[in-house]
C-alpha cells in the first residue's frame, strides 16, 4: 500500500469571504423539496437501518431516465459508483482504456485493484478521438464531457465506440452532462455494454450528501450489486436518500439551475476571451483556459492572492499552463474576470 499514490481531491479551503471556484460544485443550493424532505427525515427512524437497495430512489432515477429500477445502481458519489465498476466490471488481463489526460481517480483505481491500464493520449486539439479506442482492451472508460477540459464526444462517436466494442464494457462517465451535453443513457436499452455514471454533486446541488448511480444492463448492475453487498450493503443513509429522491423528482428546479449555469458559463467565455484568453469548448460546469505566453501556476497564486481559488494541474505539463474554473455566480464570475484583468495588466474587457 505504501506504492500507492492517491487521488487528490480539490481544496476545500476554510477560510471566510473566499469566492470558490476550484471543485466545480453548484454555486446554487438544493431545491426547497430537497430541504423539506430532509426536514422530515429527522425523528426516531433513525434508530433503524436505511432502505438498503434505495428503492425509491432507484424508482426515481429510473423514471427520470425511462428505465427500470432494475437497471440503476446508486452509492456513495459517483466516485464509490465508479470504484466498484472498476473493481466488478472491468478486472481482467488486457489493459482498461482511458484518456492521458482525464479525472486522476482512474489510475488510482486501477493500482489499488491492480488493473492494467493504458492512457490514450487526446488529440492536439485536446479532444478524445474514438478512433484511439478501437483496438483490443478490457473496457473502456471516459467522462463526458471530459475532465479537466470540458470537452463533449458527440453520441454518433460515442455509439461508434459501442459498435466496435462488444467484448468489453464501455463506461461513460457523465458528472458533467447536465450543463451543455447529451446523456448517452438511451442507448443502454441498444448496447448491453454500456453503462452510465452520474453524479447528484454537480447540476442537483447535493455534493455534501455524496449520492452517485449507474445506469445499465440489469446484467451489469447485478453485477455492481453483487460487489456491493460484498463490501457494504447500506451505502446510502436515510437523509442521502431522502434527499436524493426529492432533488430527481424536482425536474423545474433542476432545469432552472442548469440553465443559469451555462447563462453564466456562456458570459463567462466571452469575457475571457475578450481579455486574451484561450477557451476549449466547454459542456460542463467549469471551462479550461489560458493566457498564452502566462504561466498558469503564477496567475493561480495571483487570484489566490485576492481570495479567488480556481484548480491547477501541473501534472501533465501538457496542460501546465491551463487554469480549470468553476461557473459561480455571475457576480462571482465578473469577480474573477477583473481579477484577471489586474493580473495580466489589461485595462478593460476587448
Amino acid at each position: 500500500m505504501h506504492g500507492l499514490t492517491p487521488y487528490v481531491p480539490g481544496e476545500q479551503p476554510k477560510l471566510a469571504n473566499l469566492v470558490k471556484l476550484n471543485t466545480n460544485e453548484s454555486p446554487y443550493g438544493p431545491s426547497k423539496r430537497v430541504l423539506d424532505a430532509l426536514r422530515a427525515e429527522v425523528g426516531d427512524t433513525l434508530r433503524l437501518y436505511p432502505d438498503p437497495g434505495s428503492d425509491k430512489l432507484r424508482a426515481a432515477i429510473a423514471q427520470r431516465h425511462g428505465v427500470t429500477p432494475e437497471q440503476v445502481f446508486v452509492g456513495n458519489g459517483s466516485d464509490e459508483v465508479l470504484a466498484h465498476v472498476f473493481l466488478g466490471l472491468l478486472k481482467h488481463d488486457a489493459p482498461v482504456l482511458f484518456p492521458d489526460i482525464t479525472y486522476s481517480f482512474y489510475p488510482v483505481y486501477c493500482k489499488l485493484y491492480g488493473i492494467a491500464y493504458e492512457p490514450v493520449p487526446l488529440n492536439d486539439k485536446f479532444e478524445i478521438a474514438i478512433g484511439d479506442y478501437l483496438k483490443p482492451n478490457a473496457g473502456v472508460i471516459f467522462p463526458n464531457p471530459n475532465a479537466p477540459t470540458g470537452q463533449f464526444v458527440p453520441l454518433a462517436e460515442i455509439e461508434r465506440l459501442l459498435q466496435a466494442n462488444t467484448a468489453s464494457v464501455v463506461v461513460i462517465d457523465e458528472a458533467y452532462v447536465d450543463f451543455g451535453g447529451e446523456s448517452c443513457v438511451p442507448l443502454i436499452k441498444k448496447y448491453p455494454q454500456l453503462l452510465v455514471t452520474h453524479t447528484l454533486s454537480k447540476s442537483r446541488a447535493l455534493a455534501g450528501l455524496r449520492v452517485g448511480y449507474a445506469t445499465g444492463s440489469a446484467e451489469l448492475i447485478e453485477g455492481l450489486t453483487r460487489v456491493k453487498d460484498s463490501f457494504n450493503s447500506y451505502p446510502l443513509d436515510r437523509f442521502a436518500q431522502a434527499g436524493a429522491t426529492a432533488a430527481m423528482e424536482d425536474e423545474a428546479y433542476f432545469q432552472a439551475m442548469c440553465r443559469k449555469v451555462i447563462d453564466s458559463k456562456t458570459r463567462l467565455v466571452a469575457d475571457l476571451q475578450g481579455i486574451g484568453f484561450e477557451v476549449l469548448p466547454s459542456a460542463a460546469n467549469f471551462v479550461f483556459a489560458r493566457y498564452p505566453g502566462r504561466d498558469g501556476a503564477d496567475i493561480a497564486a495571483k487570484l489566490r492572492e485576492r481570495s479567488i481559488i480556481v484548480r491547477h494541474f501541473k501534472n501533465p505539463p501538457r496542460i501546465s499552463p491551463f487554469l480549470r474554473i468553476t461557473i459561480g455566480t455571475d457576480e462571482q464570475c465578473s469577480g474573477l474576470v477583473e481579477a484577471l484583468c489586474e493580473i495580466i495588466k489589461i485595462n478593460k474587457i476587448r
